[in-house]
């Protein structure tokens, strides 16, 4: 006699928010009936996160959080991560590939705080507005227009013309600015803006430079003693991308030499684990610089877009078995079927797994009303809707199938 199975019970489905993530995904979980969610306010370390995750589901992060192999391996249970911010250089990205655990981010939803904080450092800076705040609060008055300038008819060098560089963009030119941009990749520009044929021809003619690219082995240290060199004297660069782009080192020598005429930075090699943790940093009391804690994406608006965000993508995958938005598992969705019953199958990509599948459904007499595979270079994921609810006996044959990393039976 077959044993009918259904959804796994949601009050079942254990999911931890790591980072005070935003009450906006915690309502969204239990608003979708998910009664079972933890919220920290704090990073876990790997010990921690390894005694943790054991029999967690869904696992929330943001930035600090280091999903490391480690943490994965001992993960059994755990469907998806949850990036609730916009990279996702904080998970072992490969290794979650190949445990099958699906990771969305949220590559969009700061973008606007991000482009507006920039453009309102550019003002502050140009105007050298922080050497004026400081003497004002010291009781100096220094009412001198010398060195203080308007952003309209400056040439504004976006490094990196991805969603925040190009949003950044439209907002300079409204300011009146001239907008050049460096991309690796080719990129349409908006606007009036202008592709520079290099780094070193936008760092010569721009006024402003902002930072808007990744971390990788090509950006580690791409603003270094030799590429201050080309900047324009009395340029300003801000940073608001990532810790490792600039050689601190190296800044704070051009600004004291006089070369460089001010800067923002938001991004530090190491930053502190929590608030109220010692913080130190080369570019500590020089002129006209503005150091802030990793907040340019940090606005009430920016956390609700993001919390919103990553949870629909939560929600499709753990109701719909949908991936659109993955790094890890291929993106696909089947549209549902009337009186269908999905299985979610992760498996190696070599030949022969959807075979083997097909047949063992077959020999249990499922018939197969919609079927969707998609790969990438790791693992295969298939979608399949069938006539009626699998028997323990068909799951536990899905389950052996050579290859197989995870089956999980949606409704």
């Amino acid at each position: 006699m077959e044993v009918q199975k259904t959804s796994y019970p949601k009050e079942k489905i254990r999911i931890l928010f790591l980072e005070n993530i935003s009450d906006t995904a915690v309502k969204n979980f239990r608003n979708h009936e998910y009664s079972n969610v933890e919220k920290i306010t704090k990073a876990l370390t790997e010990d921690e996160l390894v005694k943790e995750i054991k029999d967690v589901h869904i696992l929330g992060i943001r930035s600090k959080t280091q999903v490391t192999k480690r943490v994965l391996d001992a993960a059994k249970k755990l469907q998806a991560i949850g990036c609730f911010c916009i990279g996702v250089n904080q998970v072992d990205l490969r290794a979650a590939t190949k445990n099958g655990v699906v990771v969305f981010n949220a590559p969009y939803s700061n973008t606007r705080s991000v482009a507006e904080l920039v453009i309102g450092l550019s003002i502050l800076l140009i105007r050298r507005i922080p050497d004026k705040n400081k003497a004002a609060h010291e009781g100096i008055w220094l009412k001198d227009a010398r060195n203080s300038f308007e952003l309209r008819g400056k040439i504004l060098g976006i490094i990196g013309y991805g969603n925040i560089g190009s949003q950044v963009s439209v907002l300079a030119e409204a300011m009146g600015m001239k907008v050049i941009f460096y991309d690796v990749e080719t990129k349409l520009p908006l606007g009036n803006a202008e592709d520079a044929k290099s780094l070193k021809e936008l760092l010569s003619r721009s006024d402003i430079v902002t930072l808007h690219v990744p971390e990788t082995s090509q950006t580690q240290n791409l603003i270094n003693r030799s590429n201050l060199k080309y900047f324009k004297k009395g340029a300003i660069l801000i940073n608001y991308a990532r810790g490792e782009v600039v050689d601190l080192e190296a800044l704070r020598k051009a600004i004291t030499d006089g070369n460089i005429g001010g800067a923002a930075v938001d991004v530090f090699p190491l930053e502190p684990e929590k608030n109220g943790d010692r913080f130190q940093t080369p570019l500590q009391d020089l002129p006209n610089v503005i150091l802030t804690p990793h907040i340019g994406g940090s606005t009430e608006e920016a956390q609700q877009n993001i919390g919103e965000d990553v949870s629909i993508k939560l929600f499709n995958y753990l109701e719909k078995g949908i991936t659109f938005g993955s790094h890890t598992v291929p993106a696909l969705a089947l549209p549902p079927q009337e009186g269908s019953h999905r299985i979610l199958h992760i498996h190696k990509n070599v030949p022969g797994v959807l075979s083997e599948i097909n047949t063992t459904l077959s020999k249990n007499n499922i018939n197969i009303l919609g079927q969707y595979l998609k790969t990438n270079d790791e693992i295969g994921y298939v979608v399949l809707d069938v006539d009626r609810q699998i028997s323990a006996k068909a799951l536990h044959l899905l389950k052996e199938v050579k290859q197989t990393i995870k089956v999980r039976i949606l409704y």
